[in-house]
């Protein structure tokens, strides 16, 4: 079987995964590790703090699926919006689908992303582009406007623990 050690030191097999060996201090640890736009931007900023900041520009009752909407990162890896849309990636969104519902299952999320976390996600994308990225090439058009405020990456320590932090600030 294909597997991988988790930061907590599971055997995690992400092709087959057990929902009751996904722990949030792995997911936290490994979105806070792992960069935006594969490395491609001006300073290191983490998946982790990407979510926290879905979890708050999304509708509240959806939160949580916000801050978790990526969690399957963690297992797989960020692979970039147009390559997974390039219909050249299909076993990997199979796999992603898969690691997604089985954390749907344990944190209790429903198994449908909610669209106000998808319109978060896109709404974020374009401030992340405007904050962190060189100047935008004129053809990549944003789909929706950039957010007032300036994105300021967090490290690797600050992203995780306020990851923790917003998981249980939403899970009590």
């Amino acid at each position: 079987a294909a597997w991988i050690q988790t930061h907590s030191g599971r055997r995690f097999n992400p092709l087959d995964p057990n929902p009751n060996a996904i722990v949030i201090q792995d997911i936290a640890h490994a979105l806070s590790m792992q960069c935006r736009f594969s490395g491609h931007c001006n300073k290191f900023y983490s998946v982790a703090q990407h979510s926290v900041l879905v979890s708050y520009i999304c509708d509240s009752a959806d939160a949580l699926w916000g801050l978790m909407h990526d969690a399957s990162e963690a297992y797989l890896v960020d692979v970039p919006r147009p390559l997974k849309r390039s219909g050249k990636f299909d076993a990997y969104l199979e796999f992603e689908a898969v690691m997604t519902l089985a954390i749907c299952h344990r944190f209790a999320l429903s198994l449908k992303e909610p669209a106000s976390v998808k319109k978060a996600d896109t709404v974020l994308l374009a401030t992340e582009a405007r904050d962190l990225m060189s100047p935008l090439h004129s053809d990549w058009v944003q789909s929706a406007e950039p957010l007032p405020f300036t994105i300021d990456p967090w490290d690797h320590q600050k992203a995780k623990d306020m990851f923790m932090k917003r998981f249980f600030e939403l899970t009590g």
